[in-house]
């Protein structure tokens, strides 16, 4: 995101030394990075919203299903239950599973479940294509950290069944 922000100011240094002597040009590049401005307060927005969500707080199921509209993939979303008491970390790092599910190719409609039992927040991701090893380290390293415990396993036909249990309470 620097990188962008960088070549919007370079670009805008350039517009400023076109400015009177080709009108023309300046305007059509001015109308680009307009563009690229918004580009980059959506970018902004998307990274703001992995690192806090506000309607974890909320509304647990909205916060899933709102991800899955703001990927732009139909997804099936099933909170059977979670505790209003739940630790956000605990939302938090069901939520990043959830977006990293989300961003994985596949043509396989992808879905989450989440349920309390006794003592845990249980979970249960699918999605068709291949999950990134690195991308999974991460996840099973964020849900050990909390005291959990996460699993992967392939599912005939394609894609990936990503199951995790976080204690409620340490």
């Amino acid at each position: 995101m620097q990188q962008h922000l960088v070549a919007l100011a370079m670009r805008l240094q350039l517009a400023e030394s076109a400015l009177d002597s080709d009108p023309a040009a300046t305007k059509a590049l001015l109308e680009e990075i307009g563009r690229d401005v918004q580009d980059a307060l959506d970018e902004a927005a998307r990274l703001a919203q992995r690192i806090y969500v506000p309607l974890l707080e909320l509304a647990f199921a909205a916060a899933l299903r709102s991800a899955s509209v703001s990927a732009g993939v139909p997804a099936s979303v099933e909170v059977v239950s979670a505790s209003s008491t739940c630790p956000p970390e605990i939302l938090h790092t069901v939520y990043t599973c959830w977006l990293e599910a989300l961003a994985q190719p596949g043509d396989i409609r992808p879905e989450i479940t989440v349920q309390n039992d006794a003592s845990a927040l249980l979970f249960e991701v699918f999605r068709g294509g291949s999950p990134s090893a690195a991308g999974l380290d991460a996840l099973r390293d964020r849900v050990e950290a909390l005291g959990g415990v996460l699993t992967v396993r392939g599912e005939p036909g394609g894609g990936a069944r990503v199951s995790g249990s976080l204690p409620l309470s340490r």
